[in-house]
């Protein structure tokens, strides 16, 4: 049976613009496959409503989770939240629940919980809160969509409490292994190889160090062996051009 497949929406003008460097992406990818969920695709989009619901609508309709980070801070551009109810179609409107932990979480720092924060309520109708231990200000699930903060840390407490409630599949092996010769000499064997085993998938990613051409070979499968075993047969085949 195949692994639940996922996608993620980066969502932030900031991030388009070369502001900030997103590393959501990268530590979402390897929860995901320690889980079992295979990531299929990312988009980033600016902080436009209409973009937004767009490509919320086509990612959720194509895969079994989506996992949206950005947008539900305390500020006029922060409009995930709506976005993620036009989408699905329901109100959206400041919920008790979510208020109450923002009151707690504002009271506990002797800090007024004013109209700005109080957006950071604003949750679409039907939707079960995610829990946030670092700010307080909760996401949310709606159907197969995950909203989460955009703030590193808090989207990695937030990924964190998500991922045990998911069904996952079987987690992927991978090996990795060096070969000092360019991909145009690794193509034909590699192929070859790619062939014998159906049920692994080859990556090749080139580099030059130091004046030589070579290329990374990653292995990935659901059976550990078998990505052994493939290792095994890249090494014996560029046998001295590997490291």
């Amino acid at each position: 049976m195949p692994n639940p497949t996922a996608a993620m929406l980066v969502i932030g003008d900031e991030i388009l613009s070369g502001r900030t460097r997103d590393s959501n992406m990268h530590y979402l990818a390897g929860e995901l496959t320690r889980h079992g969920i295979d990531l299929r695709e990312v988009r980033i989009v600016a902080d436009d409503r209409d973009a937004i619901v767009v490509a919320l609508k086509a990612l959720s309709g194509a895969y079994d989770h989506v996992f949206t980070c950005g947008g539900i801070g305390p500020t006029h551009d922060d409009i995930t939240a709506e976005a993620v109810a036009d989408a699905i179609g329901v109100p959206i409107s400041v919920r008790d629940d979510a208020r109450a932990i923002l009151q707690a979480h504002y009271d506990r720092q002797g800090t007024e919980l004013n109209e700005a924060r109080l957006r950071m309520a604003r949750i679409p109708d039907g939707a079960a809160l995610i829990d946030n231990p670092i700010s307080a200000a909760p996401g949310f699930v709606l159907g197969n969509v995950h909203v989460m903060a955009g703030v590193p840390q808090i989207f990695e407490a937030m990924v964190a409490s998500v991922i045990p409630t998911l069904t996952g599949g079987s987690p992927l092996y991978s090996q990795s292994i060096r070969i000092d010769r360019g991909e145009g000499d690794i193509a034909g064997p590699l192929s070859q190889l790619a062939d014998k085993h159906p049920d692994l998938t080859f990556g090749s990613y080139p580099f030059v160090k130091d004046g030589i051409y070579g290329a990374s070979v990653v292995v990935r499968g659901p059976d550990g062996a078998a990505v052994d075993a493939a290792i095994s047969e890249l090494a014996a085949l560029f046998s001295g051009d590997t490291a």
